[in-house]
């Protein structure tokens, strides 16, 4: 909001509840604002606002909820990705008298509260998530409610609902059809989002209703400085990290791809000294409230972390943005820049490019979908079952991975063709289905295109702000004159060959944990917990794990960390003798690795595990039911093993089954703890 001197007595409500929202008396609207406002309140329209991160867009939907409750209409339902990111608006929303309820994962109220709630008229705003929309408690007893005397729908990241929308949210896709159902039809709807370009515009105003008005501002962002530089290697860029982040203005973001990269940032930069935390998917909420909190506050240089902390996070005076490697889209990208800087006149947004970042990229695209032949498969079990059948059960019957079923559930849940009865049990319905291939193919071909466009905006000469504003088809006209290629001032990468080699050392030396696995397994049958130094493609010792396996043989240098890190690890009780996973494909490989650590660590090893029958590689294999028929018996004693504590040892680990099956041999037979020690993990991805 503008600030501007004026007369706080006027007789203008909805200027008054601004005020009242915003606790500041001389508050004004922004340009487009109170339109939006009136059009929702006054003509119960339909209303698109495509505007910039900052510009206020839950003012309008808070206002608008306060104002049509004071007509008698019935609360506002807010659909919106990330519920545990506005904390803040909750409370400016409360302020206006407005009662806030939510139900989500983590909140502690329950559907039947919330009905109860509902019934007795006393909540005025409803928060929820669109996975929400298909829970069937939630369908059963809240929608009614909502749907028999309806205020206002909002739906925040409306651009979510498109296909072009450039995160891929199914149970968005739903909420057309809730509108179309919603009450009368006649429900106002507001639909918001800062990154927009007009083919999303025009296909989120498809869905929503072809009458729609829209309220659209200039995205271009004054002061914010934007720069790239490639450093493939990640120890380059953990060394630039640790030289530059001292001297960024304020604090602020690293945005990270995956949880393990979140780790692997934040602990190095903790090394050097530096005040940062991680923040990811996994991390707990009460713990995300601190971490927010704290960088709200500037007692924290930076949060580390991955696309959790996006959208909704409000903190104006953030002063830097920096990327660990390239996010997915222009579009996400420009929408995570866009949280800096919003109250300062400059504030910087850096992008590191890594090796890595096509090969996650291209495993998020893949994995968005799933196959025709897995969906064909969960079809089957369904049709042919008598009632409700539950994911684990489907799982047993259909070699699928577990979140494959769970993304074809979700995707034939969505188009109507199974319904979900309770918890993860689903059912057929009597509806058709054809696996939609076109529409699959044209967003897989637009994320392949939007990556695309990512790699020309690190390569761009041009204003990197006029590269990104294109793109949302917002015409900036002329360079932004602070970026990089403006300023011709470019990122140097880090000189200090010994900072890199410490980089290199630190990934070298984050070895991983094997959880045994317990399910229907005896207490006297597990495996210890075990260890594994690397993950198949990490920059650490992924590369020496993959040219071993290539060339048969395993360098010394493997067989040193190896060594290094069950010395470090200090299992107990200590292993007192070595065994290896045998390999129907590597032949010699794994025992000749195992036999050279034995050596190393003067314990003796034992020859002892031999294949019984050829089965499947292991990787073939999609989910736990399946991984752990493939294994059982597969294996035989060739004789028994020594009896004390045992190091088993493996080149890689896909889904742990294969170890476990092996180490409840050991342990029947007589062998001590089993503790598995491996020198990759690979999760089913490598070539």
């Amino acid at each position: 909001m503008t600030d501007v001197a004026g007369d706080t007595a006027i007789a203008d409500p909805i200027l008054e509840a601004l005020r009242e929202l915003t606790g500041r008396a001389d508050a004004d609207f922004r340009p487009d604002q109170r339109e939006a406002i009136e059009a929702l309140v006054e003509r119960r329209e339909r209303v698109l606002v495509v505007q910039r991160t900052g510009w206020g867009k839950s003012a309008v939907y808070f206002l608008a909820t306060h104002l049509l409750r004071k007509q008698g209409l019935g609360p506002t339902l807010l659909i919106s990705p990330l519920l545990a990111l506005m904390r803040n608006q909750i409370e400016a929303a409360e302020r206006l008298g407005l009662r806030c309820m939510t139900v989500n994962s983590s909140s502690k109220t329950t559907v039947t509260e919330l009905a109860d709630r509902l019934q007795s008229d006393n909540v005025d705003l409803v928060l929820v998530s669109p996975e929400r929309l298909a829970n069937p408690d939630f369908a059963q007893l809240a929608m009614p409610l909502l749907g028999s005397r309806p205020g206002l729908v909002v739906i925040d990241e409306v651009h979510c609902i498109s296909d072009w929308g450039h995160d891929f949210r199914p149970d968005y896709r739903r909420i057309g059809r809730l509108i179309s159902n919603f009450g009368d039809g006649n429900v106002p709807v507001l639909g918001c989002t800062a990154t927009a370009n007009s083919r999303v515009v025009e296909d989120v105003a498809n869905q929503l209703g072809t009458d729609i008005t829209t309220y659209r501002g200039t995205l271009s962002r004054d002061g914010l400085a934007l720069s790239a530089v490639k450093l493939s290697r990640q120890a380059e860029r953990l060394a630039w990290l640790a030289e530059q982040l001292g001297s960024m203005p304020g604090s602020g973001i690293i945005y990270c791809l995956t949880i393990r990269d979140v780790d692997n940032v934040s602990s190095w930069l903790k090394r050097q000294g530096h005040d940062v935390e991680g923040y990811s998917g996994t991390t707990i909420n009460e713990d995300r409230e601190v971490l927010e909190h704290r960088l709200k506050t500037n007692d924290l240089k930076a949060l580390v972390a991955t696309s959790a902390l996006g959208m909704g996070y409000d903190k104006p005076d953030l002063g830097f943005v920096i990327h660990f490697q390239m996010p997915g889209s222009p579009v996400a990208y420009y929408q995570q820049v866009g949280r800096a800087g919003r109250a300062l006149d400059e504030s910087r947004a850096l992008l590191l490019c890594g090796k890595e970042d096509v090969n996650i990229q291209d495993y998020f695209i893949d994995q968005a979908f799933p196959d025709p032949a897995d969906v064909d498969a969960v079809l089957a079990v369904l049709d042919e079952a008598a009632g409700p059948v539950g994911l684990r059960d489907i799982a047993s019957q259909v070699d699928v991975k577990w979140a494959k079923i769970e993304l074809a559930l979700k995707q034939l849940d969505v188009e109507g063709v199974v319904r979900r009865v309770k918890g993860q049990s689903y059912e057929r319905t009597l509806a058709a289905w054809a696996y939609p291939h076109e529409r699959v193919q044209s967003v897989t071909d637009a994320r392949r295109f939007e990556q695309q466009l990512m790699f020309d905006y690190a390569e761009t000469t041009g204003c990197r702000m006029r590269f990104l504003t294109d793109l949302l088809d917002d015409n900036l006209g002329q360079g932004c004159g602070i970026c990089d290629n403006c300023r011709n001032e470019f990122i140097q990468p880090s000189t200090s060959t010994q900072l890199i080699a410490a980089a290199e050392a630190f990934l070298r030396n984050r070895p991983l944990t094997i959880e045994p696995k317990k399910q229907g397994i005896p207490i006297g049958e597990r495996n210890q917990q075990g260890r594994t130094l690397a993950h198949w493609g990490d920059s650490g010792w992924g590369p020496l794990v993959q040219q071993g396996r290539s060339d048969g043989h395993f360098g010394d240098e493997l067989v040193g960390a190896l060594v290094e890190m069950v010395t470090e690890w200090a299992p107990s009780p200590a292993p007192t003798w070595v065994a290896a996973v045998p390999s129907q494909r590597t032949g010699a490989l794994v025992p000749s690795l195992a036999q050279r650590v034995a050596e190393a660590l003067a314990i003796p090893y034992m020859q002892l595990v031999e294949r019984a029958e050829h089965r499947p590689p292991q990787v073939e294999m999609q989910n736990s039911p399946h991984q752990a028929a493939n294994v059982a018996g597969a294996f035989t004693l060739g004789e028994p093993p020594l009896g004390g504590p045992v190091l088993l040892i493996d080149d890689l680990v896909d889904s742990g089954w294969t170890l476990n099956e092996i180490g409840r041999m050991m342990s029947r037979s007589g062998s001590g703890p089993v503790f598995p020690a491996v020198l990759a993990l690979a999760l089913g991805r490598r070539a």
